[in-house]
């Protein structure tokens, strides 16, 4: 029980989210902790961000200030379409959708790559899973407004998983790698959003990105496809889990019971296992110079995100007792 007393006396967004998201207490509950979350003045900052969703231009994926990063971190926390910044946000991206039913951001594409160094809308397959997957857990109706796009995504992969991909207004561009090979993630995007839909989750498409995921693992040492490494910076703890990391992997492949009972992801959890503390929490190994306002902005001290983010893989494999015992 003591990690999780620790977890409800670290800031308001931990406990918030620890609450909601670990202990399944009810909203009406938490209604005192939630306005400490919004008087947050970094909280603040960051839906000031979301409020102006198109107003920022994407050129860098692994960027925690990208206004999608920072609105599934609101998500995460427990927020919702309630808090008016995060409606706004939700509401412009609806407004990105293109003939294929993809929403897209805002880019400027080089004239070397054929485009017009002007600012223009189009899609990454780093950044198209995680629009739909925000809108999503928004609440935004799937048939309405998801299933059309996200099919489209669907029909794009191939036997060896999705691959790095585009919209037209990116013309010629590519990731630095091989045409043929699968892009992690790109796969690891699709996973988290297929994670949510049932018509999806248990399919073979699921099964394929799993698989892509999974053999990178088992091939660390010589599978590197798009420049994605699996070896030792991979496996530090870091947190937002944005990017392609072992806590990025293990959150998202932990959602797959297919993925839980094969035994190069118990590796890998055994592996996230061992880093933690004898109190159960976790320190972060590797940081990004951004999030230096946050407790996972360090790594000389455990960080209450961070075991949060830690204890909810673990929770759901089965691994952490007090957790269901507490729920």
């Amino acid at each position: 029980m003591e990690s999780i007393k620790w977890l409800l006396s670290a800031d308001p967004y931990v406990a918030y989210a620890t609450c909601k998201n670990l202990l399944n207490r009810p909203e009406q509950d938490l209604t005192d902790l939630k306005k400490m979350v919004l008087n947050d003045d970094r909280i603040k900052e960051q839906l000031g961000v979301v409020a102006n969703f198109s107003g920022t231009l994407v050129s860098n994926h692994k960027n925690p200030d990208l206004p999608i990063h920072i609105l599934m971190f609101l998500l995460d926390i427990g927020l919702n379409r309630e808090v008016p910044e995060i409606d706004q946000a939700i509401q412009q991206i609806l407004e990105t959708v293109d003939e294929n039913g993809v929403y897209r951001s805002v880019i400027k594409v080089p004239r070397s790559y054929g485009g017009t160094g002007e600012e223009t809308l189009g899609w990454f397959f780093c950044d198209a899973p995680l629009m739909h997957l925000a809108l999503l857990r928004a609440g935004v109706s799937y048939q309405d407004h998801l299933k059309l796009g996200v099919d489209f995504l669907v029909g794009l992969q191939r036997e060896n998983g999705f691959p790095c991909a585009v919209s037209k207004e990116l013309r010629q561009w590519r990731g630095p790698g091989k045409k043929a090979d699968p892009c992690p993630y790109a796969n690891l995007a699709m996973l988290r959003l297929l994670a949510r839909i049932p018509e999806y989750a248990s399919s073979s498409v699921a099964g394929i990105a799993i698989e892509a995921i999974l053999s990178q693992w088992e091939k660390s040492r010589e599978s590197h496809p798009y420049l994605f490494y699996m070896g030792t910076d991979f496996r530090k703890l870091k947190a937002p889990a944005i990017w392609f990391d072992l806590v990025a992997v293990c959150d998202c492949l932990s959602q797959y019971p297919q993925a839980r009972s094969d035994q190069r992801f118990m590796q890998m959890l055994a592996l996230l296992e061992t880093k933690a503390n004898e109190q159960n929490r976790f320190t972060p190994e590797s940081i990004y110079l951004k999030s230096k306002r946050w407790d996972f902005g360090q790594k000389k001290q455990p960080s209450p995100w961070l075991t949060y983010l830690c204890l909810q893989i673990l929770k759901r494999c089965d691994r952490f007792d007090e957790l269901i015992v507490e729920g």
